[in-house]
């Protein structure tokens, strides 16, 4: 994958974690702002100040993930991020990570 379309898949998927996020805080209890700057992507948990940063690695070709559960990077796999350690995929962890630190259980869309 050239840098390009590297830059262009990532900016997709930091955008539909975004909407996915808006769409689940507008259907359910969970409280979260999100935020862009350029690459990074910040999900702050209003309830209790907690964060899940989410940036776009261009030099390594990966998404990558802190939260309090750890660090996390995801390499693009056919259609989907399949972190580099334990094989999940972006989108099934990231509904982890924010049901657990915001205390709402929450199910975000694939972002194929």
């Amino acid at each position: 994958m050239t840098e390009s379309e590297f830059l262009a898949l990532a900016e997709a998927t930091l955008a539909a974690i975004e909407v996915a996020l808006e769409r689940a805080a507008s259907t359910s209890e969970m409280d979260v702002e999100c935020s862009r700057s350029g690459n990074v992507l910040e999900i702050e948990c209003v309830d209790n100040g907690s964060k899940i940063i989410v940036n776009s690695q261009a030099p390594m070709q990966e998404i990558w993930v802190a939260a309090k559960s750890g660090g996390f990077h995801y390499k693009r796999q056919g259609a989907r991020w399949i972190n580099t350690r334990d094989g999940s995929e972006l989108f099934g962890a990231l509904s982890g990570m924010v049901s657990a630190q915001s205390g709402v259980g929450v199910v975000l869309g694939d972002g194929a």
